[in-house]
């Protein structure tokens, strides 16, 4: 895969991330920030970037649920799987767009294997 269709990959990946903790956020916590996020979940946010660029299967990998290392601490990855539980449902209502590419994504590369 090139770089710049891996960066896009990425990039993609961390834009719907960035929507579902916003998402998240914005109905279950009151104390926001300016830039809409409460600290908690704005560490959230920047810890599934980190991880996301750092991550040596990006060029292979579907989805963070479908790889074989998990690579987010006990912590985090039970808040990331909170996040994803309450934003999954509500994606398709608030950003269709990301919700239909992600699960034509997912049908695709299911194909593929």
């Amino acid at each position: 895969m090139s770089n710049n269709k891996l960066e896009l990959k990425r990039k993609r990946e961390q834009n719907m991330v960035n929507q579902m903790i916003r998402l998240y956020c914005k109905k279950n916590h009151k104390d926001q920030s300016a830039d809409g996020l409460c600290e908690e979940c704005k560490a959230l946010l920047e810890y599934s970037k980190k991880r996301s660029e750092r991550c040596p299967f990006m060029e292979t990998k579907t989805f963070c649920n479908n790889c074989t290392v998990h690579c987010y601490s006990p912590e985090m990855k039970e808040k990331i799987r909170n996040v994803m539980r309450f934003s999954g449902p509500r994606m398709l209502i608030y950003h269709p767009v990301t919700c239909i590419w992600h699960g034509i994504t997912g049908i695709i590369n299911k194909k593929n294997k």
